[in-house]
């Protein structure tokens, strides 16, 4: 055939760091595999001879078992077309959506990576859709980078200062804040990437999401930076890999659904899988701090050769032992207090939990999950533990240190919390925390929304948990962050959901500014100590606004204490 006949990847993504597929940069391909998926199994196992696939699998057509043998042939033709130019490359094969296949290569030089790529993808469509002899295909990849320009040399950042990498789904960016927060009271300048920007010193040098690889370059580019803590979100492991070789520290906070349905990834197993990535390039003399009571971040203490030092709020998980079997660490919280674990040594007392603002007296599981979760991370780094305990007093949930996430204000006696609630876990957090502050006979009421690229199962759930908390539930439209759904698409699905739960009377909105001003216009005929629960996506600062004008204000670490104790009767 024609080499101009032969198509070429529909995706061919440079990863410039660790990833999914390697510890080192490399070329995902993704190829069209309904060649592979339509053949008949004495054609595959042709491919499969002349290829030299081992204990090949063949299956039917279309079906999974099809779609592995298409993954191994992809993967066969990286090795064999590089054999053709007197080199070695390992190469991953694996499944893609919609009968593709997608295989991974590493790579030194982007010019060769790329040509190389787009000869591989070539020679697999000449083979599998063409029927070319697959030895004249490897040929034609051997005469294509012939006399070609190798490129620039692309090699992810070796810091010189300690890294701290954060991820998971829930909890990353009040983690990411809090860990930032020890070390400048451990006395080091930290610089620190989130979703929110770029810190450098506690002041915000970038806005926006630096989530990826270009936030950590960012962050060890400043040369006044002493310790980086690197957000690391799932989105830009994906597309473009890590943004360093290694860390000291590996964080992550837990794994639950969101943004399945997203760039290949469809199951929590899948999710993680993504998110173990930062654990498996934590230096041997690191540490893994992950959480205990999530099987799925537990497990990948087998990923990694560092220490672990694991966490839970439930000092009886039975799991904190495996970690101090394996000579690290563990962290809880016993009789009141947040104490640190060695196998044999007694507790090691770090602060009582009604002195961490964060955890707002104890109320939130959530943050106090994060708090121990940074906690082990700063000490992994050395920052001492007096200055932990200072760390630990100082930061607080309102706006000043973690804008966005479960801040608490009042406009008389009723409560508000805004949260960025944007999947079922976290709104079950806010929830939880809105609950803590309603007092005996007030009423909960909820103002819901959610960014539109969830599946519709999702925001259904999120519908039926809402409703079944709430006494007064309203629906916020989106005015950002539609993601594309048509305008009533997200509510109606919202209504579904609270339906299967038997809720029907739900007020809406067009955004959550007016969501907000509907609830607080229904204030005066709620009973005393009610509390108001919002999905903070879009309008954050217009609804502080509209709450300071109504003569409310951010309530103190002290005053949330209070109201918590006061709820709890």
């Amino acid at each position: 055939m024609a080499e101009a006949d032969a198509a070429g990847p529909l995706e061919l993504r440079v990863l410039t760091g660790p990833n999914l597929y390697f510890p080192r940069p490399a070329v995902k391909l993704t190829l069209d595999a309904s060649g592979v998926q339509a053949a008949d199994p004495g054609r595959v196992v042709a491919w499969q001879r002349a290829l030299g696939v081992r204990e090949p699998t063949v299956g039917l057509p279309h079906s999974p078992a099809r779609s592995v043998a298409a993954a191994e042939l992809a993967a066969a033709i990286v090795r064999r077309a590089a054999g053709r130019l007197r080199t070695r490359v390992a190469a991953v094969g694996r499944p893609g959506d919609d009968d593709t296949v997608v295989v991974a290569y590493p790579f030194r030089h982007r010019g060769t990576a790329e040509l190389f790529g787009a000869a591989v993808a070539g020679a697999f469509d000449a083979i599998t859709r063409h029927e070319e002899d697959p030895a004249a295909a490897l040929d034609r990849v051997r005469d294509r980078l012939a006399g070609h320009d190798p490129g620039e040399t692309v090699a992810p950042l070796r810091p010189s200062i300690p890294v701290i990498a954060v991820t998971g789904t829930n909890g990353k960016t009040t983690t990411t804040r809090l860990i930032a927060h020890l070390v400048k009271s451990g006395g080091r300048t930290p610089g620190w990437s989130s979703t929110d920007g770029i810190f450098i010193d506690g002041v915000e040098v970038e806005t926006g999401d630096w989530s990826g690889p270009g936030g950590a370059g960012r962050v060890l580019e400043d040369p006044s930076v002493q310790v980086a803590v690197t957000e690391t979100a799932r989105g830009g492991i994906l597309l473009r890999g890590v943004g360093t070789a290694v860390n000291d520290v590996s964080v992550v906070t837990n794994i639950s659904a969101d943004h399945l349905g997203l760039l290949g990834v469809h199951t929590l197993e899948q999710l993680a899988e993504v998110k173990s990535v930062i654990v498996r390039i934590t230096r041997p003399g690191g540490w893994t701090v992950l959480n205990a009571d999530d099987p799925l971040v537990r497990a990948m203490r087998s990923v990694s050769r560092a220490k672990p030092w694991f966490y839970s709020p439930d000092p009886d998980n039975p799991y904190l032992d495996d970690a101090l079997d394996a000579g690290g660490r563990a962290i809880t919280v016993l009789d009141g207090k947040i104490v640190i674990l060695g196998r044999g040594h007694d507790p090691t007392e770090v602060i009582e939990l009604a002195d961490v603002p964060v955890t707002l007296a104890g109320a939130s599981t959530v943050n106090t999950a994060n708090a121990l979760a940074a906690t082990a991370a700063a000490i992994a780094i050395g920052v001492p533990l007096d200055a932990v305990r200072r760390g630990l007093r100082t930061f607080t949930t309102g706006a000043e240190h973690n804008a966005g996430r479960l801040n608490v204000y009042a406009v008389g006696g009723t409560a508000i919390v805004l949260d960025l609630a944007h999947n079922e876990a976290s709104l079950a957090s806010l929830l939880a925390v809105a609950e803590a502050l309603r007092f005996d006979g007030g009423e909960l009421a909820v103002v819901l929304g959610t960014a539109g690229d969830r599946p519709d199962e999702a925001i259904h759930a999120m519908g039926a948990i809402a409703a079944r908390a709430a006494d007064r539930l309203l629906v916020a439209g989106r005015t950002k962050y539609g993601r594309g759904r048509p305008d009533g698409e997200m509510e109606a699905i919202w209504r579904a959901g609270a339906a299967e739960v038997g809720v029907l009377d739900i007020a809406q909105s067009p955004d959550e500014l007016s969501g907000l001003t509907t609830m607080l216009d229904a204030a005066p005929a709620l009973p005393e100590g009610s509390c108001i629960a919002v999905c903070a996506l879009e309008q954050r600062r217009e609804m502080v606004d509209e709450i300071v004008r109504r003569g409310g204000a951010e309530l103190t670490p002290a005053q949330v204490a209070d109201r918590v104790r006061g709820a709890a009767g």
